[in-house]
């Protein structure tokens, strides 16, 4: 059975965001302070470990997803040089982007995407958002409140407002949130990367933790690239579902 069929949402979960969060931080690890003790080559097994995860994932997918991987590594790759070595907005251990980062972002992009189509996850969607928007909002406020985190929460705050009209995404843009959380903690804690004590380090009035809460805000970012270069290059399929959809939305509308 499909992750996108099983009928668990324990299942379901764990086979998509339980093995995202456990390759996250084994892959991490391999490039981490620990590593670096052991061996001086830590970066080179994070990335073979990264290719081999992508390619595995890549096999599996549908020829929808395998386009959209693509241009997720794409925009990837543009943004981290723009945003790390271009902007200094965060820096890795070796003052690069390491290979593995980019192909890691389409890693994140396609498990949060199978776990909020999955069927047994979205029978229970609005009380996931709900438990999500308000884990995610007592997250900022203690990193708000404890570490001064003023960057991450206005970004957290923005993610939610955002959000409170965007009721078809609410649940994959939630998700991420707390997907790339995770993601930042393991890998700010392992020392892989870190974040300076202000916004991009330059702007005072915007304290920031290491790392900030709410930087999934730009993630955003790469999910909407992603959609939007698929709309472009199918056009007439985006066109038909469009259709089909207001047609669904009509119907439900007149049965009430």
């Amino acid at each position: 059975m499909s992750l996108l069929a099983t009928k668990s949402p324990f299942i379901a979960t764990f086979k998509s965001l339980g093995a995202l969060y456990l390759f996250i931080f084994f892959g991490l690890f391999l490039d981490s302070f620990h590593s670096i003790k052991i061996t001086k080559d830590a970066q080179f097994y994070a990335n073979v470990s990264m290719f081999i995860g992508f390619l595995i994932t890549f096999w599996q997918v549908n020829k929808r997803v395998k386009e959209q991987m693509v241009t997720a590594v794409i925009i990837a790759v543009l943004g981290e040089y723009l945003l790390s070595i271009g902007l200094g907005m965060y820096t890795y251990r070796l003052e690069n982007v390491p290979h593995y980062v980019p192909p890691g972002h389409a890693l994140v992009y396609v498990a949060v995407l199978y776990f909020s189509k999955a069927k047994s996850i979205i029978k229970h969607r609005i009380t996931l958002e709900k438990v999500f928007a308000i884990f995610i909002f007592i997250y900022a406020t203690v990193f708000l409140i404890f570490k001064n985190d003023v960057f991450g929460f206005v970004l957290t705050i923005a993610t939610l407002f955002i959000l409170r009209n965007k009721p078809r995404e609410r649940l994959f843009y939630l998700t991420m949130y707390i997907s790339v959380a995770y993601l930042e903690i393991i890998g700010t804690n392992f020392l892989c990367w870190k974040w300076p004590a202000t916004a991009w380090g330059v702007f005072d009035f915007l304290p920031s933790h290491n790392p900030p809460s709410g930087i999934s805000f730009f993630y955003f970012l790469l999910d909407l690239g992603c959609l939007w270069l698929y709309k472009k290059r199918h056009k007439i399929a985006w066109s038909r579902m469009k259709s089909i959809r207001k047609i669904r939305a009509d119907s439900t509308t007149f049965l009430n």
